[in-house]
């Protein structure tokens, strides 16, 4: 019988900064392609919302506290990794949100190098150091307004504390 297929559900946090030029915050990272550049993101942790796993990624990335404020979108993508061949498709949850200032004491994640906040102009003008098409692409339809309820992404309360059948 072959697998299943089981996509990797990743969250994202879009960050603009309200300035005029807006910018951006993004994480300049260490991956096994080499320094890229990403939004505030990760893997979905098992026993937390989507919510939580992108307010415990951006804090994890940037030191600072995320309070989501819309979902953005859902995207599906797929990547090949070139040295090992690889075949991953990732479903990723974006929100868009603030934060507060860096917490004092607090460490990036490791494998994180810095944070930087950048206009859309830098974000196009880097696209070949983006981790995924989805950096762009996830602020790009942050700034065309695409906005959805949090509660769009419903979570069951299974998730947060499974029932034991007997």
């Amino acid at each position: 019988m072959p697998s299943r297929w089981s996509p990797s559900v990743t969250v994202a946090a879009i960050i603009e900064d309200g300035g005029q030029p807006p910018r951006f915050l993004l994480v300049e990272e260490h991956t096994p392609e080499g320094l890229k550049l990403n939004n505030p993101a990760g893997h979905l942790d098992p026993g937390e919302s989507s919510q939580q796993g992108v307010v415990r990624e951006a804090l994890e990335e940037t030191a600072r506290v995320f309070t989501p404020q819309a979902l953005v979108g859902v995207y599906l993508s797929r990547f090949l990794r070139p040295a090992t061949g690889e075949d991953v498709t990732y479903l990723r949850l974006a929100y868009s949100g603030t934060v507060g200032e860096v917490l004092p004491g607090r460490q990036l994640d490791t494998g994180i190098v810095q944070t930087l906040w950048m206009t859309l102009d830098e974000l196009q003008a880097s696209a070949a150091r983006h981790r995924s098409p989805l950096v762009l692409q996830c602020v790009l339809d942050h700034l065309a307004g695409q906005r959805h309820p949090l509660d769009l992404v419903i979570t069951d309360s299974s998730v947060l504390q499974p029932e034991v059948k007997r």
